[in-house]
């Protein structure tokens, strides 16, 4: 018998837990107000009983919009010491979630590591783990096999899982009628697929879903309903197949909620800039207002080596009509597994489209930190700009390399700055160029 509440049960019951009152705090936001939200899912705060290092997070409906940094090791790169670089580079920038992707050999005692380190939710796909896991080859992983791995992940304090419920029989027929340029993009949708049409059995995610959530349900771990069918080029986008499996998902996440288990859903991919605005609003219609996770959206198809910036650019446009919550995407993306300069490249491209969403959909205290830059540079103080600025240290960089005569001014304009000539003249000050050494 458990003796405690999910976060949704004991919000159902009207009791306030030590993790709403921290995220109230954060989102300077009502308890009361807060509780109501994660009661009826439209809120979650993924945090699995076992995490003790967390500092919980909200995601959701009137809240900031957070951000994830995907790591991992893969067979073609093993070193866990670079993927513990990338772990300390996330924390540095105070990013609010870390996905643990990692799809080689046995990768539970570096995710043990990550989760006794990491304030930041920690996330995972239990389907990438579950060859090196179970050390079993695909064709002969039975339904029951990759329940045991979903398990051994909640045991060791995962806060979310990724887990690819809604591509059932009736999404792939949809998928394979309808035909596609790129077909299947995730990797754990592929697996699946693969899966399923050499075994010919349904989804076992799908099929032993009260399985699954009874399992996060233990430990309260939050459901991210992956998009397994998510577009991956932007001529896929709004097809049958990502439609199909939406509906398939709207439908799970109302079973979970009906076990008071917290629900995420994941969404596209790579989408054309006008479609966004209408795919969030369309998500949230029949995902009954549930927390949106978005990854990208990517907005063309051509700019490998710089996907941070089609991404940034996709996601900015997403949180702005809805979306709650932005997967990372380096300029590595497509190319190789990123290092650790991908990886804060990454990280920043996120944080300006997050906070940018945040000012477009009026979030309480948005705007304050830009007005602070705004008297700063108005001061032309740049150790406050330094100190404001999202990479303050890439900003001095570039202040220093060219350093100014002048500290009142930049290497840009000098002393024909506009900030600094308006300042002197409303001071009662003269402004010369040619007497002035």
């Amino acid at each position: 018998m458990r003796e405690y509440y999910t976060q949704m049960e004991a919000a159902k019951k009207g009791i306030v837990t030590p993790e709403m009152e921290i995220v109230a705090a954060k989102e300077n936001m009502g308890v009361d107000k807060l509780m109501k939200l994660v009661a009826c899912g439209q809120v979650a705060i993924p945090a699995n009983i076992n995490h003790t290092s967390l500092s919980p997070e909200g995601i959701g409906s009137g809240l900031k919009t957070k951000i994830n940094v995907n790591l991992g090791i893969s067979g073609d790169c093993k070193d866990y010491s670079v993927e513990m670089q990338k772990v300390d580079m996330a924390i540095k920038f105070g990013v609010e979630a870390i996905m643990d992707l990692s799809n080689y050999g046995k990768t539970n005692t570096f995710r043990q590591q990550l989760i006794e380190k990491s304030p930041a939710m920690i996330g995972t796909v239990p389907m990438y783990d579950a060859i090196g896991y179970l050390d079993k080859d695909l064709l002969e992983i039975s339904a029951k096999d990759f329940l045991k791995v979903v398990e051994a992940h909640a045991k060791e304090g995962v806060d979310f899982m990724t887990i690819h419920a809604g591509i059932n029989k009736r999404a792939v027929e949809a998928f394979k009628r309808e035909g596609r340029r790129m077909n299947i993009v995730s990797r754990g949708g592929s697996l699946l697929f693969a899966w399923m049409e050499m075994t010919g059995n349904e989804n076992p995610f799908y099929e032993f879903y009260d399985d699954v959530l009874e399992i996060l349900r233990e430990y309260d771990v939050t459901i991210s309903l992956g998009d397994a069918l998510r577009p991956g080029c932007i001529d896929d986008s709004s097809d049958a197949g990502q439609i199909a499996e939406l509906i398939e998902l709207g439908n799970l996440t109302k079973r979970a909620w009906e076990k008071d288990v917290q629900v995420m859903v994941e969404g596209p991919g790579h989408m054309a800039m006008n479609e966004i605005a209408a795919n969030m609003v369309m998500q949230k219609r029949i995902c009954h207002n549930a927390p949106f996770y978005v990854l990208g959206p990517l907005v063309t198809d051509i700019a490998p080596g710089y996907d941070h910036i089609t991404s940034a650019i996709g996601g900015a446009i997403a949180a702005a009509n809805g979306a709650d919550f932005l997967c990372y995407v380096t300029p590595a993306e497509h190319l190789r597994l990123p290092d650790i300069n991908d990886v804060k490249e990454g990280i920043v491209a996120s944080r300006i489209a997050a906070h940018a969403a945040d000012i477009a959909k009026g979030i309480p205290g948005a705007r304050d930190i830009d007005n602070k830059m705004s008297d700063a540079r108005h001061k032309v103080d740049w150790e406050e700009m330094f100190s404001l600025a999202i990479d303050g240290e890439k900003a001095r960089e570039y202040f220093e390399s060219t350093p100014p005569k002048d500290r009142h001014t930049c290497s840009m304009c000098g002393k024909m700055c506009a900030v600094r000539t308006t300042n002197m003249i409303l001071e009662g000050k003269k402004v010369e160029f040619c007497t002035e050494k």
